[in-house]
C-alpha cells in the first residue's frame, strides 16, 4: 500500500478534488456558451451575476485514463476523486485526462534498472540506455535487449517513442520471480521500484539509483511523473495546490531504511601499533563517508576493551590473548557506529572482568550490542530496531561448537553458543511481529572463497528459519553469496579492521565487502554490496573499478554462479 499516512492521503485526496474543480470551471469558462447541450447532459453554465443558486442539473465530467498510466496510480486518482468524475474511455466526451507529464504532476513512478545479482557493472549512461531502446549500435551494445511487463513499456513509449523491434523483450512475470538468478546475460531489466527484489542488482543511470540513500528523483532518467490535464490540453499551473512533498509516488523515502553489516574487528596487535602510530582514527578515513551515511551501522568487535591494555606489539608473549585500549573506542564512535555485536572468540580474553567493563562502555556509550551479554539470558535477546515504519530485529551468536569461544552461561559474561532451538523459535516470532530478521554468525575461519559445507549447513538452517538476512561476522577471507529460501546469505565479509595485510597467502586477507542492506515498507529489498581492500595493517579502502571486477569475478564464481561479466559500461 502506497501510504502517506491516512491524514496527509486524505488531505492530498482533498487537494487532487480541488484541483479537478478549478481546472474544469476554468477551462468551461473559457470555451462553453450558455445552455450548451453535449450527449444530453447539460454542463457548467458560466454565470457573470450572484444570482441565486437554480435546480439546473450539472453533469459529471469525464475522465479519459491514459493507455500509458500504471494500474496503481489510476486507483489512487479514481478513489481521489470517487463520486466526483465519470470515467470514459471516449477521447472525444472526456473533459479530463490523466497522462504522461512533467508538469505538476499527481504521481510520480520511480522505475529501476535491474541485472542479475552476479554482476559486475555498476552503471549505465541514459544515452547508452536509450541507444538500445530505439535499436542502434551504440560501442559494444549490439545484442542487448531490454526486458520488461507490457504496462512498463507503455508508460516509456509513450515518453520516449516507440521502440526499435528487435531491441524489447515483454516479460509479464518479472515481478513474480522469487529469489532465482536469471543468468540472461544479455538483458537489463527495466522495473517498478515496488519489484525491486534482492536478487537483482540496481545499476546506476547517470550515477543515481533508487536504492541510494541521496536520491534525487527529479535528476533520475527513470522518474516518470503524470498529470490531470483539461479537454483543452494544457495544465493550469496556477490553480495547482499539490506540492511535490504529496505527489503520489511509489517510491518514499520516509519508508526507507539501510544497515550496513561488516566483518572482523580487532583493534589489535598490527592494527593497534599502526593506530598508535598514525592516529586512533587512521583506519577508517577511506570508508567513514560510506559507513556515516547509513541509518544504522553494524560492527563486529571481537575483542575487550580495558583499561591497561598493555602497548601494542606484532608478537605479543600473550599470543592470542587480545585486548583494546579504551581510547580506541574513539574509532567506532568516528567511522558512526550504531551497533556492536559480541560473539566473537575474543570477547572474553581478559575474563569475566573484561566482559563486564567492555559492556558497561557500550552502555556508557549508549551502545546496542548482541551476540553476547552479561549471562546467557541478556546474550540470547535480539537487538530490536524501529526507523521509517520498518522494523528490524537482529540475533547473532558463536557457531564453532566450543565453549572456549561461548563461554556465556547463567552467571558469566560472554558470547553466546549457537542453539538451532532457539534461533528457530525466536526468528519464528519475530516475523510473526512483522521484523526482518537479520542473523550474524561468529563461526569457523576458512581460507577459501568458497563456502564450506559446516557454513553452508548452519547458514542455510537460519535461512530455512525464516531469516531475511544471513550474514558471516567471521571470516578473515571473504566468500561467496547465495539466495535460499527467499534470503539474502553472505558466507562471509572479511575484515573491515585487523591486521591481516600480507599474512594471508596470495594476500587474500587484504580483500573484504561491506554489505548494505536496504530496507522499505517492512521488507528486504536489496542488497549493495562494497568491497573494499586493505592498504596497511590498519586502514581499507574502496577498490578501484580494476580491482572490483577481479574480485568480484572470483567471489562470484566460487558462488557456483558462472557467469560472464558485462561490458556495457566501464565507469
Amino acid at each position: 500500500m502506497y501510504s502517506l499516512g491516512k491524514k496527509n492521503r486524505r488531505k492530498n485526496f482533498y487537494r487532487l478534488s480541488n484541483f479537478i474543480v478549478l481546472v474544469l470551471i476554468s477551462s468551461f469558462l473559457l470555451s462553453c456558451s450558455p445552455s450548451i447541450e453535449q450527449d444530453n447532459e447539460v454542463l457548467i453554465t458560466p454565470s457573470h451575476t450572484l444570482a441565486a443558486p437554480t435546480s439546473t442539473p450539472v453533469s459529471i465530467p469525464k475522465l479519459m485514463i491514459g493507455k500509458e498510466v500504471p494500474k496503481d496510480i489510476a486507483e489512487y486518482v479514481i478513489s481521489a476523486l470517487e463520486g466526483q468524475v465519470q470515467l470514459t474511455e471516449d477521447e472525444e466526451t472526456a473533459s479530463l485526462f490523466i497522462r504522461a507529464g512533467t508538469q505538476n504532476p499527481v504521481a510520480n513512478w520511480i522505475y529501476a534498472l535491474a541485472v542479475p545479482f552476479p554482476t559486475v557493472m555498476d552503471g549505465i549512461s541514459e544515452q547508452k540506455l536509450r541507444a538500445i531502446w530505439t535499436g542502434k549500435v551504440y560501442d559494444d551494445l549490439s545484442g542487448t535487449l531490454l526486458k520488461m511487463d507490457e504496462e512498463t513499456l507503455r508508460v516509456f513509449t509513450a515518453i520516449w517513442g516507440k521502440p526499435a523491434e528487435n531491441s524489447i523483450l515483454i516479460d509479464n512475470e518479472i515481478s513474480d520471480t522469487e529469489y532465482e538468478v536469471d543468468f540472461d546475460q544479455q538483458a537489463l531489466y527495466l522495473i517498478p521500484f515496488g519489484d525491486i527484489k534482492p536478487q537483482w542488482k540496481i545499476l546506476k543511470i547517470n550515477e543515481q539509483s533508487p536504492i541510494q540513500k541521496e536520491f534525487d528523483p527529479f535528476s533520475y532518467p527513470l522518474t516518470v511523473s503524470f498529470n490531470i490535464q483539461s479537454f483543452s490540453g494544457e495544465e493550469d499551473d496556477a490553480n495547482f495546490p499539490i506540492q511535490s512533498s504529496s505527489i503520489f509516488t511509489n517510491r518514499d523515502s520516509s519508508k526507507l531504511t539501510d544497515i550496513m553489516l561488516t566483518g572482523v574487528t580487532a583493534l589489535v596487535r598490527g592494527t593497534a601499533l599502526v593506530m598508535e602510530q598514525k592516529g586512533v582514527l587512521y583506519p577508517g578515513e577511506d570508508i567513514r563517508s560510506q559507513t556515516r551515511a547509513v541509518d544504522f551501522m553494524h560492527v563486529n568487535n571481537e575483542v575487550p576493551f580495558t583499561i591497561d591494555c598493555p602497548y601494542p606489539e606484532l608478537n605479543s608473549k600473550k599470543g592470542l590473548v587480545f585486548c583494546s585500549d579504551t581510547r580506541y573506542y574513539d574509532l567506532l564512535e568516528d567511522i558512526g557506529t550504531d551497533i556492536i555485536e559480541v560473539s566473537g572468540d575474543h570477547f572474553s580474553d581478559y575474563g569475566v572482568e573484561g566482559a563486564f567493563y567492555t559492556l558497561n562502555l557500550y552502555d556508557q556509550k549508549k551502545t546496542p550490542y548482541y551476540g553476547g551479554g552479561r549471562n546467557a539470558e541478556d546474550a540470547r535477546q535480539p537487538l530490536l530496531l524501529e526507523h521509517n515504519g520498518n522494523k528490524i530485529a537482529m540475533l547473532g551468536c558463536n557457531g564453532k561448537n566450543n565453549k572456549y569461544y561461548a563461554p556465556a552461561d547463567e552467571n558469566t559474561p560472554g558470547a553466546i553458543l549457537c542453539d538451532f532451538d532457539w534461533l528457530e523459535s525466536d526468528i519464528a516470532q519475530l516475523k510473526s511481529e512483522g521484523y526482518v530478521v537479520i542473523v550474524t554468525f561468529q563461526h569457523v575461519e576458512y581460507y577459501s572463497y568458497e563456502a564450506q559445507p559446516i557454513l553452508v549447513e548452519d547458514f542455510g538452517h537460519a535461512a530455512a528459519a525464516g531469516a531475511d538476512i544471513v550474514s558471516g561476522s567471521q571470516s578473515h577471507q571473504a566468500h561467496g553469496f547465495a539466495f535460499q529460501n527467499g534470503a539474502f546469505i553472505h558466507y562471509g565479509l572479511g575484515n573491515l579492521f585487523f591486521d591481516q595485510y600480507k599474512y594471508c597467502a596470495g594476500s587474500v586477507c587484504d580483500y573484504g565487502f561491506m554489505d548494505r542492506h536496504i530496507i522499505y515498507e517492512g521488507r528486504h529489498i536489496n542488497t549493495e554490496i562494497i568491497p573494499i581492500r586493505f592498504i596497511d595493517m590498519a586502514r581499507p579502502r574502496l577498490m578501484t573499478l580494476e580491482e572490483k571486477e577481479v574480485f568480484l569475478d572470483i567471489i562470484f564464481n566460487a558462488s557456483n554462479w558462472a557467469i560472464e561479466d558485462y561490458s556495457l559500461e566501464k565507469k
